[in-house]
Parts: C-alpha cells; sequence; structure tokens
C-alpha cells in the first residue's frame, strides 16, 4: 500500500485529530479511515481531495502538512 497512508497516519497522530472525527466529517465509516492508516487500502484521489477538504476544517495546519508530505513540491520549476 501507499504514502497516503503512512502520511495521514502521521498528521492524524501530530495534531490529535481522530480517526472517528476524520470519517465523521468525510461522512464514511471510521473502519474506512483505519484501513487507510494502517495501509490496508489506499484513498482513492478522490476520496484524497475529500480528506484534505475534511482536515481543514478540522485543523489547517493538518491539511497543509498532509497535502505537504503526500505532495511535496510537485509544481516547483525544478522538479518540471
Amino acid at each position: 500500500m501507499g504514502k497516503a497512508g503512512q502520511v495521514l497516519k502521521h498528521v492524524l497522530e501530530k495534531y490529535d485529530v481522530s480517526q472517528y472525527s476524520l470519517a465523521k466529517s468525510l461522512g464514511v465509516e471510521r473502519t474506512s479511515v483505519y484501513r487507510w492508516v494502517h495501509e490496508m487500502r489506499d484513498p482513492t484521489a478522490e476520496t484524497l481531495l475529500d480528506i484534505v477538504k475534511a482536515l481543514k476544517v478540522l485543523n489547517k495546519q493538518a491539511a497543509e502538512e498532509f497535502v505537504q508530505l503526500y505532495l511535496g513540491n510537485v509544481l516547483d520549476d525544478e522538479d518540471a
């Protein structure tokens, strides 16, 4: 499984955001978040966007760090 789960786990722990609160904000079962965090499943691309939006409501810094850690500097000219 992929990087998304690792980054999500890190951000949830660092910013003290519970899997339950993220699941509730996303309108999904907590088991879905558990599976992502424990790398049993990867969230879809659409779900990743929803995760960022939910994190932004729960903790803006968590959302920003999730994007930075997951995507890095993909838009920097040097990486092109």
